[in-house]
């Protein structure tokens, strides 16, 4: 029962941080309206939150090592309530943006710790299960979070949906006070034998693959909106549900990872992204018949959510073997380089609609999703972990 209560607790936790990361996406017209700023300078409030995600989680997970994993947690949490609080009360651009930089220096620091805590109190069979709903809540966020913000947003203020986050958050603490483990085993060491984890080829790999994925992904997501409606022909009706209905493959995409990850992990992803980057080929030709082309884009929505439960228990099983004083920085690594991946795909896919058409991403996509088959195809030679369940 207390496995159970906890599972859910992690994947809420990840769904309040899906939350607080996205929802500003929803809410920037509203936030530009207040503050009478252009929609491209707010957009900073994107980009810094990737890169200062991307740039902290490492060493704050890093330097955490030295106290109680459960400490750090519940510390990070507080650290995260007062930075989103912060955004709700916020009254100008610096003041938004700087609670933005607090809430994203350990944003990924708590989902790392959660990942670990998770990969401990679960079953060995049923990790990749819990691993993989830990990451669907952020594609929940998206589902459900995200609308829910919009509409607060819209019919009351941006800043009553920050509160919706705090509120959120303030339940998560007490809940996590209540469950969180207090036994997790740890083995504290300094900065650099920690980051020794980065000579590892698999573990450099792993990586690189994670961020061609994100940048093939956000080639297009960066531009969905818009190709949606112009040029697959969709109305604005159509566009809401079938940004839903995205966000519905997004989640069974990572159940479908997670059933992946119990039977074979990374030996099994070669196929997956290999098909992947022919789906990115096919969709220029198939954008005008918009139905084939939502199609594809739902199976790429499927195929780009799929390496989050493998990559995960692949670093962790690399770490607890050979690098036990990296186990906390291991954990870290799927977010850290998403976020750089992200902000590599959508300053790509921004650059390329300058020089061609944006029917023409999927073959940009194509690029970054052929380079992350040809990596994961090394990888699966060099990682020998979880083979004995390939059949």
């Amino acid at each position: 029962m207390k496995y159970r209560l906890r599972a859910i607790l992690f994947v809420f936790v990840a769904f309040m941080l899906g939350c607080n990361e996205y929802m500003i996406v929803g809410v920037l017209p509203d936030i530009a309206h207040e503050y009478h700023d252009s929609l491209s300078q707010l957009g900073l409030l994107v980009t810094v939150f990737a890169l200062v995600y991307a740039a902290f989680t490492p060493v704050i997970t890093s330097l955490a090592n030295r106290w109680h994993r459960h400490h750090v947690l519940l510390v990070l949490m507080i650290i995260f309530l007062v930075g989103n609080t912060w955004s709700a009360l916020a009254t100008n651009f610096i003041s938004l943006l700087l609670s933005r930089i607090l809430t994203a220096m350990v944003a990924g620091a708590i989902i790392s710790i959660i990942l670990v805590m998770a990969s401990f109190v679960a079953p060995y069979n049923r990790r990749a299960s819990l691993v993989s709903w830990v990451f669907a809540g952020f594609s929940i966020a998206s589902v459900i979070g995200i609308p829910i913000g919009t509409i607060i947003s819209t019919n009351f203020s941006w800043h009553d949906s920050f509160w919706m986050v705090t509120v959120i958050t303030v339940i998560a603490l007490g809940f996590l006070f209540w469950l969180v483990p207090r036994d997790t085993p740890q083995v504290r060491s300094s900065l650099q034998k920690q980051f020794v984890l980065f000579k590892d080829r698999r573990v450099v790999l792993g990586v690189f693959f994670i961020v061609s994925i994100c940048a093939a992904d956000y080639t297009i997501y960066t531009y969905i909106r818009p190709l949606i409606t112009n040029e697959m022909g969709f109305d604005n009706t159509w566009l809401n549900w079938l940004l839903f209905a995205m966000g519905i493959f997004f989640i069974f995409g990572n159940k479908f990872g997670g059933y992946l990850a119990d039977r074979g992990g990374i030996h099994r992803l070669p196929v997956i992204y290999a098909v992947m980057t022919v789906l990115y080929l096919a969709f220029a030709p198939l954008l005008a018949f918009k139905w084939v082309a939502i199609l594809v884009v739902g199976l790429l929505c499927i195929a780009f959510s799929c390496y989050g439960s493998s990559t995960q228990l692949m670093f962790l099983d690399i770490a607890e073997k050979e690098y036990p004083q990296s186990l906390d920085l291991a954990s870290s690594l799927n977010s850290i380089f998403a976020n750089i991946g992200i902000s590599l795909g959508s300053f790509t896919a921004s650059q390329a609609v300058h020089f061609t058409t944006m029917n023409h991403l999927g073959y940009v996509g194509s690029v970054y999703a052929l380079l992350a088959t040809v990596l994961v195809i090394i990888l699966s030679h060099r990682y020998t972990g979880m083979r004995y369940h390939v059949k």
